[in-house]
């Protein structure tokens, strides 16, 4: 910078001289005024000046996303005001619109912005974070055809109910048709007159492993729309059961049978007479000692399954062995209440109460989540609901049939229908397992192995996917398995749980992935950038709100200081100027 100042000022001084002492004096100020033109559009092209002013604080823009309206721009453009400008976030540059890569770049174009108009699907809840502070107003099209909302288990166990819940929305009045495709195959459906409005479907899966499933929507034989949704259906998982049961029973007979048909390992104690009894082991290849409940026996199985009068039986010693396994979570309890009270040696058996149902109420269905139509009930008695109770079954008139709770870190539940095996004979084999697979569910032990969790609602190409791992510390990284490439993660410290550790992922392209942390893993799928709009754009409309409340208020009203510099080409004007004037006047 030095020397092209000095260079400016030697040039100006020697212009000068060569003026002063040439021996024509004509136009002598004529050749002075050149000299310092030329010296000075020199100066000017090397430093333009600059100038500082006050940006107005009031300053908007729109902000073009895929799937937005050129009607919803134009009726936008025409409230805003003149010369708002209308940028595209794209990775690609377009020749009709400003451009932009990220929305990091929007206060880089425009510094003393405060409000942003987005059309379109709408941006990442992950880059709503980057315009902390500004107020982003979503623009949605006049009428949206599609899944409003929808929600089902990603990781249903084989052989369960599974069903998936959502809300529909059509244009046009009129009946619209929503149906399931599973395992390439209609597999159930719900009419809605109106053309909206929510729907329930249902069904049961039949084999291992990740697949996609289809929900669509028809309207008088046309597709209104078709998502996709990923599953990832898990085996099995064997319990460990241990039942005790007074006397034989066509109940415990048929029951034992199914548990060991699904490969659960059963053991099981009848008894047959004062102080005879007879035990038998399924699926299980040592025979254990089963004549007392010891604290060691419990630990050996995940439920103890047993009636009334096995529970009363009970000592002293073996009730307390129960209790105390029941509340260290090491073995739950499923009772069959066959009698009209609770036995005091069920732990936690005061939250319980019964009551004798009336003589007419005897053909009320039974209900429970995941069952497509009521099963007549042949329990006589209903339990007391309270607080602390967790419904599993219940009556058309809200009566409690079977109901949980927690005692420590165990559970205990009681069911009041004790005779299942009518469903087995009349060949209601859905009824009959999802039946027992409610009751055992809510007696599962809690899983105490590691877990990796998908915390991203709607994964998509080239946004995060935040996944947790959750369980022991170990070294191993987070590897991500994608169609054709291998990314290994390092992972980052929750601030809230230690034990949690957290990595971003960006998929590169749509389908199944695996991540791997040591010995633990999970499928997850990532949707193509057009899947399921409207809950993205539900999203995208609670992030902005969310955005607008906890940061806009900070720099709304605050002012803006911008600079502007002269162009450059005033100063080489000047010095051709100059010069040139030089050169005629020695012409001259």
């Amino acid at each position: 910078m030095l020397y092209a100042v000095a260079l400016c000022l030697l040039l100006a001084v020697l212009l000068t001289v060569l003026a002063i002492r040439r021996a024509d004096t004509r136009r002598r100020g004529l050749r002075l005024l050149a000299g310092l033109l030329a010296a000075a559009g020199l100066g000017l092209a090397a430093f333009p000046p600059t100038r500082s002013f006050t940006q107005p604080a009031p300053a908007s823009a729109i902000l073009l996303t895929d799937g937005y309206s050129a009607d919803t721009l134009q009726a936008l453009q025409r409230q805003v005001a003149a010369g708002t400008p209308v940028w595209r976030l794209a990775p690609h540059r377009a020749d009709d619109t400003t451009t932009i890569p990220n929305v990091a770049a929007v206060r880089q174009l425009l510094p003393g912005i405060t409000r942003l108009h987005v059309l379109g699907q709408g941006l990442p809840v992950a880059d709503v974070a980057a315009l902390q502070g500004l107020h982003l107003v979503p623009h949605a099209d006049a009428s949206r055809v599609g899944f409003a909302m929808a929600a089902w288990p990603t990781q249903p166990e084989l052989g369960q109910p599974w069903q998936i819940e959502g809300s529909f929305s059509a244009p046009t009045a009129g009946p619209v048709w929503v149906r399931l495709l599973a395992a390439g195959a209609p597999r159930d459906s719900v009419q809605l007159p109106a053309g909206r409005g929510s729907f329930r479907l249902r069904f049961t899966p039949k084999a291992v492993g990740t697949t996609v499933y289809q929900v669509q929507a028809h309207q008088k034989g046309r597709l209104l729309a078709q998502e996709p949704v990923p599953v990832e259906i898990l085996p099995t998982q064997p319990l460990r059961l241990l039942i005790l049961a007074s006397a034989p029973s066509f109940e415990i007979r048929f029951l034992k049978d199914e548990l060991a048909a699904r490969q659960h390992k059963v053991a099981l104690r009848i008894g047959v007479s004062r102080g005879l009894a007879q035990t038998e082991f399924l699926n299980l290849p040592t025979p254990l000692n089963l004549s007392r409940l010891t604290p060691r026996l419990l630990a050996t199985f995940d439920v103890l399954l047993l009636d009334n009068d096995a529970l009363a039986s009970l000592s002293a010693d073996e009730s307390q062995a129960l209790s105390q396994s029941v509340r260290t979570g090491t073995c739950n309890v499923l009772l069959l209440a066959d009698g009209s009270a609770i036995p005091r040696q069920l732990p936690g058996g005061a939250a319980f109460r019964l009551q004798a149902r009336p003589a007419n109420a005897a053909a009320l269905p039974l209900q429970w989540p995941g069952t497509t139509q009521p099963t007549p009930s042949p329990a006589t008695h209903v339990l007391l609901n309270s607080a602390s109770l967790r419904p599993l079954l219940s009556t058309a008139s809200q009566q409690v049939a079977a109901a949980s709770r927690r005692l420590g870190l165990g559970q205990v539940a009681v069911t009041t229908v004790t005779e299942t095996f009518p469903w087995l004979l009349q060949r209601q084999l859905g009824v009959y397992h999802a039946y027992w697979s409610q009751l055992l569910s809510a007696v599962r032990p809690a899983q105490t192995t590691s877990e990796l969790r998908l915390l991203s609602s709607w994964p998509r190409p080239a946004e995060p996917v935040v996944l947790r791992y959750e369980g022991p510390a170990t070294r191993s990284p987070l590897t991500i398995i994608s169609p054709g490439n291998t990314t290994t993660l390092v992972r980052r410290q929750d601030a809230t749980v230690p034990e949690w550790t957290t990595a971003p992922y960006w998929a590169a392209a749509p389908g199944w992935h695996e991540a791997r942390v040591g010995s633990t893993s999970r499928h997850f799928y990532v949707y193509d950038s057009m899947a399921w709009p409207l809950p993205r754009f539900v999203e995208w409309q609670r992030a902005a709100r969310q955005n607008a409340a906890t940061g806009a208020q900070a720099v709304v009203g605050a002012p803006a200081t911008a600079t502007t510099t002269w162009p450059r080409w005033l100063g080489f004007g000047l010095f051709v100027l100059g010069a040139g004037l030089l050169w005629v006047e020695e012409k001259l």
